[in-house]
């Protein structure tokens, strides 16, 4: 392997006759390799081999390595058919590569031990991380094709999309393998392969959309035969006009608008206001019609265009009876006869508006399934 500080420089002095040009587009974050000639730094900084380095990759065995990473790479089967498994086998094909071509500079035994250490992760279970390392032989390049790469890696989608998953790792390892290149100073062989990422990338976005799932179908509403505003979601007390309806009252009927908007089979609407007992027979009916034409108008106000029959039914068919003498405690006993009910009919023939025996009737048996 070429360490030699005399090989660094001597890469960055033939650098300078490169295309300037095809520097400036691989974005360069790195800016010792920028400097070309005899003037160019030969330290740590500028990718000098460390001690620490050389303990850890110079007993690569780059051929025993490579087949025994690969031998125990397929063992794995179908484990290794995820983001790692792909990783595992790029950085394979890379070290493969660059030692065809006698690269000396220390990418081949790079590649080796991150294939290495992705592979014992997998057979470990332990260790997996998408994060990628930092080499002494490879610069950052690109920044704003990592950012789509990124951008894809934490899709919701890519847990799931096999496809987006081997491409996605792939792309980073060549970008790696790119950035490599450009520390060597070949420009052009850089930009071959950032070239190559670059027209891949869509391919990534692709996969991770023939992944989405097919939105889910939203059902039609269920209307039921009756919908009841209680006191608390209808009405403040003694009041009947829109600014007394109570904001419950207001997000229930915001509701029943927009699932009437979405079916079709409602043919008519009546709606009955009702009172508690306090106050004469004339004065509650007035007040139940009141609440029940405010109701029928708010309705119509919000685009329902089906018949609307409104009508005061007073203080008759009451839910509850109470017998407190303090008259807040008899106004709070009887909130649940303070309430207006709609009543829908359907063009499937089935009536929900009964006649008036039968309502009530059927009111009661619904009231008792609901405090059940």
């Amino acid at each position: 392997m070429k360490y030699s500080l005399i090989a660094i420089a001597l890469a960055a002095m033939l650098a300078g006759c490169s295309s300037s040009a095809t520097r400036d587009r691989l974005q360069i974050q790195d800016p010792t390799v920028l400097q070309t000639g005899f003037t160019a730094t030969q330290n740590q900084a500028s990718g000098a081999v460390t001690p620490q380095w050389i303990a850890t990759y110079s007993g690569v065995q780059n051929a025993a390595t490579l087949r025994s990473v690969k031998s125990r790479l397929t063992a794995l089967g179908e484990r290794k058919n995820n983001y790692f498994g792909d990783k595992a086998q790029c950085w394979l094909d890379a070290a493969a590569d660059k030692r065809s071509l006698h690269d000396g500079w220390g990418f081949v035994e790079e590649a080796l031990v991150e294939a290495n250490r992705l592979t014992t992760a997998l057979e470990t279970g332990q260790g997996l991380s998408v994060d990628n390392p930092e080499l002494r032989t490879a610069s950052m390049i690109r920044p704003d094709l990592w950012k789509q790469i990124l951008a894809a890696k934490t899709s919701p989608l890519f847990p799931q999309c096999q496809e987006a998953q081997h491409l996605t790792a792939c792309s980073e390892v060549e970008l790696i393998h790119a950035g490599h290149e450009a520390w060597t100073r070949n420009f052009d062989e850089s930009q071959r392969l950032v070239d190559g990422v670059e027209k891949g990338l869509p391919g990534i976005g692709a996969a991770l959309q023939s992944c989405t799932p097919p939105p889910v179908a939203k059902a039609d509403p269920i209307i039921p035969p009756k919908i009841t505003l209680q006191a608390d979601a209808s009405f403040k007390f003694d009041r009947g006009d829109l600014a007394g309806m109570l904001p419950a009252g207001k997000v229930k009927l915001d509701q029943l608008l927009r699932d009437l908007e979405r079916v079709d089979d409602i043919t008519s609407i009546h709606v009955e206001g009702f009172t508690d007992r306090l106050g004469s027979d004339s004065y509650n009916r007035q007040l139940s019609a009141k609440r029940a034409e405010t109701v029928k108008r708010y309705l119509q106000n919000g685009g329902v265009k089906i018949p609307i029959i409104a009508r005061g039914r007073g203080k008759e068919d009451p839910v509850v009876q109470c017998n407190d003498r303090n008259r807040q405690a008899l106004i709070d006993c009887l909130a649940p006869n303070r309430r207006v009910e709609l009543d829908f009919a359907r063009s499937n023939g089935q009536e929900s508006v009964a006649p008036l025996g039968q309502r009530t009737q059927s009111r009661r048996l619904l009231q008792g399934q609901q405090d059940q």
